[in-house]
């Protein structure tokens, strides 16, 4: 019989070769139990995701990496972030699908898949990389670097041989969050540019004002609570002034290393600029991106969550099945944060009429 020239919607999907890799090891799902095929679907789909999820962030990625981004293209950027997030929440939701599997329904298999597990998951590895999580953040999985895991069962395999090749090619890619700080870094603060005469000075003097607004403010809540016996005048004192402190330190760059105190002090006066001002209409789409990038890193935390819950309800704190300690590691992977700076900022936001009063409010307004 002839072939269509226009295509079915199984010729489009391509179904009939998708629903043929359900297999397992068998390599048909016929022989395998319920239970195994739910398995194998339900993980198939998360990696399906991961998939789209890598797609998108290198999309908004892009955007964010070119040497001068218009504003209309941030748009963009919010809109790939955007979906991203959804895949979250869709992932999150997943897990209640992975639930409806007995502790005794998964043991009945469990063995066959050792030393396979989810830890293995390469393009997992790939979104952590292409977000811009540092490999010296990554916790112990219980034995060792899980790159460096990767790269041992990959040898002997050309498929292994495939996977490392593209958690090395990401290695090498720009991050999403350093992109993020090229773009703030050149964030017009209080109508001034990097490249402009003085703006060292200007930032620096925009920080100092932000400061003491806040100590101002700091003094009024530190009275109240004194007067309401919460704490003792002396107490109050010593930890309104350690916040102080460190909110200093943060924005003046102390945590960094000299050679980059000048960069990083703007990249951080910057995301407090756009946050404190956000009703501008020339910051009102910056402020939208970055609640996208606090979005799509909570949506992780949620992910991360959600998947040592589901582990923990159906094999308890049981050794992985690929060896690692189990839900003991996914509990600390919660812990990773890799727009560490967008969460930080948000200690030292103002009510909105403690703001410091703008130089150049013109600066920020639509064109006339």
């Amino acid at each position: 019989m002839a072939e269509r020239d226009t295509p079915n919607y199984w010729d489009y999907l391509r179904l009939p070769d998708l629903l043929d890799l359900q297999g397992g090891l068998e390599g048909d799902d016929s022989q395998l139990q319920p239970d195994e095929l739910h398995f194998i679907i339900v993980h198939q789909a998360f990696e399906l995701w991961f998939k789209l999820m890598l797609r998108e962030l290198r999309l908004a990625r892009d955007h964010l990496a070119a040497p001068t981004v218009p504003e209309e293209h941030i748009p963009h950027v919010v809109h790939h972030l955007g979906r991203v997030n959804a895949i979250l929440r869709l992932c999150a939701a997943q897990f209640a699908v992975m639930e409806t599997l007995t502790p005794q329904e998964f043991l009945a298999f469990r063995n066959k898949l050792a030393p396979a597990s989810g830890f293995q998951s390469f393009q997992m590895r790939e979104i952590e990389i292409l977000m811009g999580l540092p490999e010296q953040e990554r916790v112990d999985s219980g034995f060792g670097d899980p790159l460096a895991f990767l790269r041992r069962m990959a040898r002997d395999s050309a498929t292994g041989e495939k996977v490392v090749a593209r958690v090395e090619k990401v290695l090498k890619e720009q991050t999403l969050r350093d992109a993020l700080h090229n773009w703030l870094y050149r964030t017009p603060i209080q109508g001034s540019v990097p490249e402009a005469p003085g703006d060292e000075e200007r930032v620096f003097s925009f920080v100092e004002e932000y400061l003491e607004q806040a100590r101002t403010g700091a003094a009024e809540q530190r009275s109240g609570l004194v007067k309401a016996g919460v704490l003792d005048a002396e107490q109050a004192e010593a930890r309104f002034a350690e916040g102080h402190q460190r909110s200093r330190d943060f924005l003046l760059a102390k945590d960094v290393d000299e050679s980059q105190r000048v960069r990083t002090r703007r990249i951080r006066s910057a995301l407090l600029f756009i946050e404190s001002y956000r009703e501008l209409p020339l910051l009102a789409w910056p402020r939208v991106l970055l609640d996208a990038i606090v979005e799509l890193e909570e949506g992780m935390v949620l992910f991360r969550h959600r998947h040592a819950r589901m582990v923990e309800r159906i094999i308890g704190r049981r050794v992985g099945t690929g060896g690692s300690s189990g839900v003991d590691y996914l509990d600390a992977t919660t812990k990773y944060r890799v727009f560490t700076e967008l969460w930080a900022v948000r200690t030292l936001l103002l009510p909105r009429s403690s703001v410091p009063a703008l130089d150049n409010s013109e600066d920020y307004g639509f064109a006339r």
